[in-house]
């Protein structure tokens, strides 16, 4: 409250004595203060148990062999930008290179102060338009990915894992990491096995020792399993509500179409951005925002 005093008392000062040095101070005074505003309003918004949590994203490609995996590699260069800008630290777990080009997953540890409170709106299906660098012809094609986002959860939350439907696998490093990678079996593949219906794999790939990288794949599967835990929960009570989702490739959250035009648009929201090349190059928050006020006039 003192500095937005203290800028009216500048501006009043500017205009008596027709200060022109004063006002544009007082300009960059207001623009700040209008940031931070801004700021606090958002993080006013996270407010969920895990909001301030760091996040785990877990990139998968669709359909479409080498287009899918390429789009894939693209959001994870997009989210790394994000994380740059926020200056958030980051962590690679695990990364399946493609045969051609893109990947096949990526795991990714985002550390930072309201990481998850932020990344959540990310989780979705997130479809592609473009002309294709790998078609001769140059024809237009559709790619899709999806990006599964979860709150890292501390030994203080309870998480339930049933060793029986836990299984534990060993294979050779795929991507860079030095001499150490294709000498011993040290990455880790868990498939957990939650009922009938649905099966979680995490891979975790980014030590040397397979006792760290289990330690990590661990922590990986107790974030998956509370989200999981938590979106059920979620789509219950939207069942009870009336409400009702279609689960399938189809029903992607946002689409980024380069080309016959160029727009990134997320269908929860209605809000979109002609500038695709500052949205690849990590300035997501006007999306994220959109979500998070969307879900506060929903709640």
């Amino acid at each position: 409250m003192d500095r937005v005093e203290d800028a009216v008392g500048l501006l009043e000062l500017a205009v008596e004595e027709d200060d022109l040095d004063v006002l544009q101070e007082v300009e960059g005074e207001t623009r700040v203060l209008t940031e931070e505003g801004e700021r606090f309003e958002l993080e006013a918004l996270l407010c969920g148990e895990t909001d301030a949590s760091n996040a785990i994203i877990h990139l998968q490609p669709g359909a479409g062999g080498t287009e899918s995996q390429d789009w894939t590699e693209m959001l994870m260069r997009m989210y790394m930008r994000w994380v740059e800008l926020h200056g958030h630290g980051i962590e690679v777990l695990e990364v399946q290179p493609g045969e051609e080009a893109g990947i096949k997953s990526v795991t990714l540890k985002i550390m930072g102060l309201y990481a998850y409170g932020y990344l959540k709106a990310e989780n979705g299906v997130h479809r592609l338009v473009r002309i294709s660098p790998f078609d001769a012809a140059k024809r237009r094609h559709t790619s899709f990915a999806s990006v599964l986002v979860s709150p890292e959860v501390d030994a203080s939350v309870e998480v339930d894992i049933d060793e029986s439907r836990l299984r534990v696998d060993t294979y050779r490093s795929s991507g860079a990491g030095g001499q150490h990678v294709n000498v011993t079996d040290s990455a880790i593949r868990l498939t957990y096995q939650v009922d009938d219906d649905t099966r979680i794999v995490v891979q975790c790939q980014n030590e040397r020792s397979q006792h760290k990288n289990r330690a990590s794949a661990m922590g990986v599967l107790r974030s998956r399993l509370y989200a999981l835990a938590q979106r059920r929960q979620r789509d219950k009570m939207a069942e009870l509500q009336g409400e009702k989702k279609d689960i399938a490739w189809g029903n992607q959250i946002r689409s980024y179409v380069l080309a016959p035009y160029q727009l990134v648009k997320d269908h929860r929201t209605g809000f979109e951005m002609g500038n695709v090349a500052a949205v690849f190059a990590g300035q997501l928050d006007p999306f994220m925002q959109a979500y998070l006020l969307s879900q506060r006039e929903a709640g």
